[in-house]
């Protein structure tokens, strides 16, 4: 017969596993590497495996404050240290949007899909760690600003005054046009897919 703690842990590895792609997509924009959002979910996971999350009724929201947290304290330990992203980042497509042509095809909307990743990672890597983290968790994944403030350590009211301030610097940065509106397309779809799963 199996030992009922193996059988526990086999399950809750199981539930995690269905929200690995959601974390490392929270941490890798939240981060802007790829390596760093590994080693959040990867802390994520230990967490989870120290800790009784019977009476946890959304087992996904919890996983993401607890990545979101993760991300927040390795953006503050970078301190005033800027790391040069661009070895993580996609490369724009160097012709950019066709504008006649075929439709686009599935590897089409890949690189589109990378040039907004790029796009949003140069802008967001202007922002302070806890606006970039309340504008990437209420913004992109369209999570509520009462679930966001315990994450930043403040009130869903200044949880909402951080992401306005990122929202209101990313306006001001001097981002070329076609770049704000790859970051409003990124915004919409991503709201969209969150909303979907």
């Amino acid at each position: 017969m199996a030992d009922p703690d193996s059988l526990a842990a086999e399950s809750e590895a199981r539930r995690f596993e269905e929200h690995r792609a959601h974390l490392r997509d929270v941490a890798y924009r939240i981060l802007g590497s790829a390596s760093d959002a590994e080693d959040a979910v990867q802390e994520a996971w230990l967490r989870l495996s120290r800790t009784d999350v019977s009476d946890v009724l959304n087992l996904r929201a919890w996983l993401t404050t607890v990545t979101g947290r993760v991300a927040l304290n390795m953006l503050e330990s970078r301190g005033t240290r800027r790391e040069d992203m661009s070895a993580e980042l996609p490369e724009p497509a160097a012709d950019g949007p066709r504008a006649s042509g075929p439709p686009p095809g599935p590897e089409d909307e890949a690189l589109l899909g990378d040039e907004v990743s790029a796009a949003l990672q140069v802008v967001l890597d202007t922002l302070e760690p806890r606006e970039r983290l309340a504008f990437v968790l209420h913004d992109l994944f369209a999570v509520p600003f009462d679930e966001i403030a315990p994450v930043v350590d403040t009130s869903s009211a200044a949880a909402r005054q951080l992401a306005s301030r990122a929202r209101r610097r990313l306006r001001a940065a001097d981002v070329p046009a076609a770049d704000q509106a790859l970051l409003g397309g990124t915004t919409t779809a991503a709201r969209a897919t969150e909303r979907a799963a």
